[in-house]
């Protein structure tokens, strides 16, 4: 049985995640759905890199399937796509798989990136894609304080209360801040990250930016592993879900990220 890997994009507005819910619409259900139609309306399942939370976007998000019999990779794409409509995901690539390989266990590496419109006036294009903050944000404070939880660590202190992660050590290869413009960019890299980490990351370097917390106070956070003491969880429509990479491949954007 011949697996795929499909790489996506999807505007995680409206769905429930990524994840099948009992309730509510999920990218896997529409994706496993439109990939049943090239299985004779056999089941199929769909196996992503990584579990988005509802409300959060993608943009290389990679999943895998099995299909009955081969087809060229460019069909699959196309009818996949074909079948998807009218949901706001789209199949960027697909490609034969080698043997062995699994979208989520052979991944070596995640990165996402949170946007925040750091402005007076509310976003119109952008709306449901940042987090609208209106007070003035010190970008480099933030990027100072994000440096200390670069590296391995308990990162309790930024792990939802329902992470299902049997331990909280994750080791962060990068999470840097920068102002472009009216945008506070935060880019993340990691092998793979606790339930709402990032978010969590996020809604604490904010309270650095806005100068209601030393930069230090974030290195005390972490060591005190105690979720209560850090920031709120940021918004998840700031969030997008940036790329993957595998065994063999290299980030081939600036600063050690997906371009």
């Amino acid at each position: 049985m011949p697996r795929y890997r499909l790489t996506l994009e999807y505007d995680g507005t409206g769905f429930v995640g990524w994840q099948r819910q009992a309730e509510g619409v999920s990218v896997q259900a529409v994706i496993e759905a439109a990939a049943a139609k090239l299985a004779g309306s056999a089941p199929v399942a769909a196996v992503a890199a990584g579990r988005t939370d509802s409300g959060v976007h993608a943009a290389g998000q990679v999943a895998h399937i099995d299909l009955p019999r081969a087809y060229p990779p460019g069909t699959v794409r196309d009818a996949l796509n074909f079948h998807i409509k009218p949901h706001r995901i789209a199949v960027l690539a697909a490609s034969e798989a080698p043997e062995g390989w699994h979208a989520r266990f052979s991944a070596i590496e995640r990165a996402y990136r949170y946007r925040i419109l750091n402005r007076r006036a509310p976003p119109a294009l952008e709306m449901g894609r940042v987090w609208h903050v209106q007070m003035p944000l010190d970008a480099g404070a933030m990027h100072a304080a994000a440096q200390l939880l670069v590296g391995r660590h308990d990162f309790s202190a930024f792990r939802a209360a329902l992470c299902q992660a049997k331990s909280p050590l994750r080791t962060l290869a990068l999470l840097h801040v920068a102002r472009r413009g009216e945008e506070i960019v935060i880019s993340t890299r990691a092998r793979s990250f606790l339930h709402h980490q990032v978010r969590n990351m996020v809604g604490t370097l904010k309270r650095v930016g806005e100068g209601k917390w030393p930069v230090a106070r974030v290195a005390e956070i972490l060591a005190g592993r105690d979720r209560r003491a850090a920031g709120p969880t940021a918004p998840a429509e700031g969030l997008t879900f940036l790329a993957v990479r595998y065994p063999g491949e290299t980030w081939a954007g600036p600063g050690g990220m997906p371009e």
